[in-house]
């Protein structure tokens, strides 16, 4: 027996988000529309709306395994950088596409960067499937943004990052928005980064314990 995944997305949206605060009315119709399950592998599909992070990619080459961030915290996040309908969005980390996703149904123009080209390939696919035109899938490091778009109403970093590189901070509009975890495990934070007459500037939002995105850790040193 197939599963209900429209019943999954309504309870997704009851049972998960509007309990953490996440009540942006645009926000909530894109997760509601958009079918979740498309974008996780066919074996782990019926777990797609879990309350939990969940693999989308193993680890290889030193490299962490990729996740689709649970709905909730996912939830807060974009709710956090106050997504409008005439906003540009680099959507950093975009894995399987979801993220990307949800972002097209909010904003004027995604630009999906992921690191993993069969990822990005797989993202591609799924977006054109569901007629996401308004995107456009592009590979490469995720620490470098993509200056090619630039400048961005909003930048969704979609993991927990050890930093947010300059190059990122650069590639911010004025007045525009950048998102992210910072740290790990349970001391991490969501993050707001804002840009004011060209000076950016941050501030802790709330606790976001999520899975990390490859290329944003620091270097840790020798200590005597």
């Amino acid at each position: 027996m197939s599963a209900d995944f429209s019943a999954q997305r309504a309870m997704m949206i009851e049972g998960q988000l509007r309990t953490q605060d996440v009540n942006h009315v645009p926000l909530l119709e894109a997760m509601h529309d958009i079918p979740r399950e498309l974008f996780v592998p066919g074996r782990r599909r019926s777990l797609a709306y879990m309350d939990e992070d969940i693999e989308v990619s193993p680890a290889a080459g030193g490299s962490p395994a990729r996740f689709l961030m649970e709905p909730a915290r996912f939830g807060q996040l974009v709710q956090l950088a106050g997504v409008t309908p005439s906003d540009l969005v680099l959507d950093v980390g975009s894995a399987t596409g979801y993220s990307t996703a949800v972002l097209s149904r909010m904003a004027s123009f995604v630009v999906a960067l992921e690191c993993d080209s069969a990822l990005a390939e797989t993202a591609s696919q799924t977006l054109a499937e569901l007629d996401c035109v308004n995107v456009s899938v592009v590979a490469g490091p995720l620490e470098n943004g993509h200056s090619d778009k630039a400048p961005y109403d909003v930048i969704f970093i979609g993991g927990a990052v050890d930093y947010v590189p300059q190059a990122l901070c650069d590639q911010l509009a004025e007045g525009g928005r950048l998102v992210t975890v910072i740290g790990q495990g349970n001391a991490a934070r969501a993050h707001l980064f804002v840009k004011e007459d060209g000076i950016v500037s941050s501030r802790v939002e709330f606790n976001a314990a999520v899975k990390p995105l490859p290329g944003f850790r620091k270097e840790v040193g020798f200590v005597f």
